[in-house]
């Protein structure tokens, strides 16, 4: 990882968990619980409308974060419980790991339909999508291994989210602010390392000789 890389990781640790820890462990006692969680999660939304307005984009941490914030908001105007506000991203994760097993019920699964977006926007053009989709339909192996991995982000997805939600609801405030995001970057980056091998085993396995 280069050092601007580098550098855009440290900023979204910093914005999107310590200074909601740091904005938490500093106003609860003044705001009491939920006027604290709600100021904390200030800095992701600012965050997320920042690169929006830079970039016309939102990274994904900042992405998940987000709709996280957004979800349990609403929840909370539903008569959620404060602690709702705990789950922020892993609602949004939780989410989209049901979105991922939920595909391998229809033709195609989810993680096939990413793949091939992003093959298009390398490619700059149709024919990629096109190859992508013949992939699929003669290669009986590419798309095993696309079910697979849609099947293993939805149920590790899930499982981050099952794994936050109990600790959101039976540990201090303060101290899953501070610790979750070890959780949270320690499971992605599970799946991440699993992808990376799995696809560079699935390669060497289509390789000529």
């Amino acid at each position: 990882m280069n050092s601007a890389k580098r550098n855009a990781v440290a900023i979204e640790l910093l914005v999107n968990f310590l200074l909601p820890w740091l904005i938490y462990r500093y106003t609860q006692q003044h705001y009491g619980e939920t006027r604290a969680l709600i100021l904390s999660s200030i800095p992701p939304l600012l965050w997320s409308g920042v690169e929006l307005l830079r970039f016309k984009r939102v990274d994904a941490v900042s992405l998940m974060v987000l709709v996280g914030i957004l979800l349990s908001l609403g929840a909370m105007a539903l008569g959620g419980d404060a602690r709702m506000l705990l789950m922020r991203e892993s609602l949004a994760s939780g989410a989209v790991g049901l979105a991922f097993l939920l595909s391998l019920l229809g033709p195609r699964p989810l993680l096939f339909y990413l793949a091939r977006a992003t093959e298009a926007r390398k490619a700059a053009g149709a024919d990629a999508a096109r190859r992508f989709d013949d992939l699929w339909q003669r290669d009986q192996a590419f798309a095993k291994s696309m079910t697979l991995m849609s099947l293993v982000w939805g149920l590790g997805l899930l499982g981050e989210t099952g794994l936050r939600a109990w600790f959101a609801w039976t540990w201090p405030v303060e101290r899953f602010l501070l610790v979750s995001p070890f959780i949270s970057y320690g499971i992605y980056g599970a799946l991440a390392v699993w992808t990376y091998w799995y696809v560079k085993r699935m390669r060497a396995r289509r390789a000529p000789g």
